[in-house]
């Protein structure tokens, strides 16, 4: 497997301002102090990750993840590590550094929440669709 798909939606309190970390969640809410969210019910959780696909993720140069809102695209790229649990319950966590506990899906990302496509914002605080594609390469 090479790519896993998972959806969610907005919300209007989506700030997406914070510049380390990006994050979905299961979570059916979301309060203004979560900064960092662009996604909230998320239909999965790295619990329902194939184990295989854990491991691509784990030995992966490159992990991708699309980000794909009402026909708008924007891509935030990082890396694996070894040491990535991946096991978290409910959050899924991207992050710039190089920090890990079982709600990151990588590190050294390219980008955190306060990159993103500002338009793609304006949506999902409309509670639009979220699309949230990983691929390894």
């Amino acid at each position: 497997m090479r790519s896993f798909l998972i959806t969610a939606k907005g919300h209007p309190n989506v700030k997406c301002t914070h510049k380390t970390t990006l994050e979905i969640t299961k979570e059916d809410y979301l309060t203004s102090t979560g900064d960092c969210i662009i996604g909230i019910s998320a239909d999965k959780s790295m619990l329902d990750f194939p184990e295989d696909f854990k491991e691509r993720i784990r030995n992966a140069s490159r992990v991708v993840v699309e980000i794909l809102v009402d026909g708008l695209r924007d891509v935030v790229v990082g890396r694996g590590h070894r040491d990535l649990i991946l096991n978290h319950p409910t959050d899924i966590v991207i992050r710039r550094s190089t920090y890990i506990c079982p709600r990151t899906l990588m590190i050294c990302a390219d980008k955190g929440a306060r990159d993103i496509d500002r338009e793609i914002v304006r949506r999902l605080r409309d509670r639009s669709k979220l699309t949230f594609k990983i691929t390894v390469d």
